[in-house]
């Protein structure tokens, strides 16, 4: 089946599904523009022995309208203004954490490609940035079947970017995608959706293994259950010397409002009570066990720690260090 891609007008018509909201003229905060030359687009650090590197695949824009949606919209307008957000669209960066654990060379998810925003899909060119050999991988995991997380699984011939690794999804997810006549269950502005995610699950070149819960990919590197967002969502959990991070993937999608209002759910979390109670159940044990996170969407590197606050919790960048 020929792929049908979704324009940038499909994809924002779909985020403002939502009940449109009445922005203010003015905004109370210093308007800082983009910056006059280019950002550093990877991250360095270490947890233990492990060596972990996050690596943009760009970013891209979607209206407000799609935070917070059973929240009231007022409550949703003021929490963006005292945290100095853009109360009209979001801004969301896609960082891929790159693993280096023992022999394995590990790939958190792997961008949109050219198939989703003309703002994404730079993750190869922004490897040899960082000056890491893509063709290295020795393994590919895949948080979940959305356009910006696996959409970028093929090149323009349709076959695998990466053939020489090994691929992996959750059984849960792969099973709900790959449905029979699941594009015509669906709401018309998820269709587009359906089928890119197929064709990308049945890209030439990849073997998917199908993993469950606790499972493990490499030594140190294991999956955990986080479902919500999607049907199958899935976290990677990395563990070396007794330290551990988590990378959420889009468990957790948004930096301020998951953490400060946790019973908020998004537009695009498939099943919202299941997305919070995942959601919680992640910051208990990150406050708990002091597990660093990953963000994929968080303001880049999207690195840091879980604290407690009252009833409710606080994001913790982590320091960026120079060498």
């Amino acid at each position: 089946m020929p792929a049908l891609l979704p324009t940038r007008r499909d994809l924002l018509k779909m985020a403002a599904a939502m009940p449109a909201l009445t922005l203010p003229a003015t905004m109370s905060r210093a308007a800082l523009g983009g910056p006059a030359t280019s950002n550093p687009v990877f991250f360095n650090f270490t947890l233990g022995q492990a060596k972990l590197t996050v690596i943009s695949d760009g970013f891209f824009k979607a209206p407000v309208s799609g935070l917070g949606v059973n929240a009231d919209p007022a409550e949703v307008q003021a929490f963006l203004k005292r945290h100095f957000l853009p109360a009209d669209e979001t801004y969301s960066h896609t960082n891929h954490l790159y693993i280096e654990l023992g022999d394995a060379r590990v790939l958190v998810d792997i961008g949109s490609g050219n198939r989703f925003f003309p703002t994404a899909g730079r993750l190869l060119e922004n490897f040899e940035a960082a000056g890491i050999d893509p063709y290295a991988i020795t393994h590919v995991v895949i948080t979940h079947a959305h356009p910006d997380h696996v959409w970028g699984i093929r090149d323009d011939f349709d076959e695998a970017i990466l053939p020489d690794a090994a691929y992996f999804i959750g059984g849960n997810e792969y099973d709900y995608w790959m449905q029979d006549g699941l594009a015509s269950n669906v709401p018309a502005e998820m269709q587009q959706f359906v089928v890119g995610a197929q064709n990308s699950l049945n890209v030439d070149g990849a073997d998917w293994g199908l993993v469950a819960h606790e499972q493990e990919i490499a030594p140190g590197i294991r999956v955990i259950d986080t479902p919500g967002h999607t049907p199958g969502h899935m976290s990677i959990v990395i563990e070396s010397d007794g330290q551990q991070l988590i990378a959420l993937g889009d468990a957790m999608s948004h930096a301020y409002t998951n953490f400060a209002k946790p019973d908020w759910y998004n537009g695009f979390d498939m099943d919202g009570a299941q997305t919070v109670a995942t959601r919680k159940r992640l910051l208990d044990m990150a406050a708990t066990d002091g597990m660093a996170v990953l963000g994929y969407h968080f303001p880049f590197p999207g690195v840091g720690q879980v604290m407690r606050d009252g009833d409710a919790y606080r994001f913790v960048p982590a320091l960026w260090e120079f060498r």
